[in-house]
């Protein structure tokens, strides 16, 4: 192997460092309070889960095989698929191997050469990767402004065979979610195809936990539904839902990443049909993880940059610097509490944040250790 490309990786492997921008994996060897992890009904330990997971791979195998363009598909899968169109109001749908693969998959086939993409400035990395790489023109909106969106909207539909808008439902490294009635009427009055990213939406919003789509009361006026089972679902795996056929026969045919991947395996399929059966009857839990946000965020707000009118379990607190997030990030770990160091480019220079995940299984009496670190550290 050429030395010069061992030095490579080592120079920027220090540059890394340099900026407090080097990231790598914690081993969790004992018992946290995990504070990171997007299974927000810690569902990947619940027993019906685990046990209809082990009878659905029991029964069909611990793999597909291969592509499903190869070897067909299981029952299972189909199953997965039906349910998933009956919570999410529509009729077709196809599965991949995860959310990435999913956004990637449709950002990269579905808009051609003619055609305009326009998407929210802090739109997932998957999608962002996807628009980079693909060969259609796109524009970023602000982040939430549904009026630069109209100005944009106004200013290219005349010039485009079809427009696309992609938002996310939650917003990974936000929790703040779009003004989807409004984007709805927006898609009225310019006619445009909407995508909705539903990764962190599924489960905690929404009167059965569809996302923010039934929230909202705009299941039908949604073009293309995305959705991840790897959040609150506890799986791994994606699907793409829409009322229309030809898009799913497309993709079918067009999206390497179906072609050309083993399909999801039987005991995942079983992991995520038995998640949407708890998610979808856990009522209580999801108001309680609501009021638990917005009670967590009260807190906070005395002592931290934090947004407070929002209801979702993901809190980002604002720190700035990455190296003011890396000493916050440090104070939890030393009381055995884990939490996320968003820095750039996951986030724009200067607001390098912790991101906090509640869960269904927290109370206000575990959150008052986290309350006491962030007031402690502010007196600094």
């Amino acid at each position: 192997m050429p030395k010069s490309f061992e030095e490579r990786l080592k120079d920027e492997i220090k540059d890394l460092h340099k900026e407090n921008l080097f990231r790598e994996p914690l081993a969790l060897n004992k018992n946290f309070l995990n504070l990171a992890t997007n299974d927000y009904f810690l569902l990947r330990h619940n027993k019906q889960v685990l046990e209809f997971a082990d009878t659905v791979a029991r029964k069909y195998g611990t793999g597909s095989g291969a592509s499903p363009l190869l070897s067909g598909y299981l029952p299972c899968h189909q199953m997965l698929i039906n349910k998933l169109l009956g919570w999410k109001q529509k009729k077709f749908g196809m599965l991949f191997n995860s959310g990435f693969m999913a956004n990637q998959a449709l950002v990269k086939n579905l808009p051609g050469k003619h055609d305009l993409i326009l998407v929210d400035k802090f739109i997932h990395h998957s999608i962002a990767q996807a628009l980079n790489r693909g060969s259609t023109r796109f524009k970023r909106y602000n982040h939430l402004d549904l009026c630069h969106l109209e100005e944009l909207l106004s200013d290219n539909t005349s010039h485009y065979d079809t427009i696309f808008v992609i938002t996310e439902s939650i917003f990974s490294m936000d929790g703040d979610y779009p003004d989807l009635k409004r984007l709805v009427e927006l898609k009225k009055k310019y006619h445009f195809v909407l995508i909705l990213d539903e990764a962190h939406g599924t489960g905690v919003l929404g009167n059965s936990g569809a996302g923010l789509a039934e929230e909202t009361g705009t299941s039908n006026e949604v073009d293309i539904i995305i959705g991840t089972f790897g959040k609150s679902l506890a799986g791994m795996g994606a699907y793409v839902l829409t009322n229309l056929l030809p898009i799913i026969e497309y993709l079918t045919n067009k999206a390497g990443e179906y072609i050309y991947s083993t399909f999801l395996s039987p005991h995942q399929t079983g992991v995520a049909l038995a998640s949407i059966d708890v998610v979808r009857n856990a009522h209580e839990k999801r108001e309680s993880l609501k009021l638990l946000s917005r009670w967590l965020r009260s807190r906070l707000v005395e002592h931290i940059d934090v947004q407070t009118n929002y209801n979702t379990p993901i809190i980002p607190l604002i720190v700035g610097s990455n190296d003011s997030t890396l000493n916050l990030q440090a104070l939890f770990l030393n009381k055995d509490i884990i939490v996320g160091a968003v820095r750039p480019p996951t986030v724009p220079r200067g607001s390098s944040r912790i991101r906090l995940s509640l869960n269904s299984e927290l109370s206000k009496e575990k959150l008052e250790p986290l309350i006491s670190i962030v007031k402690e550290w502010s007196k600094k």
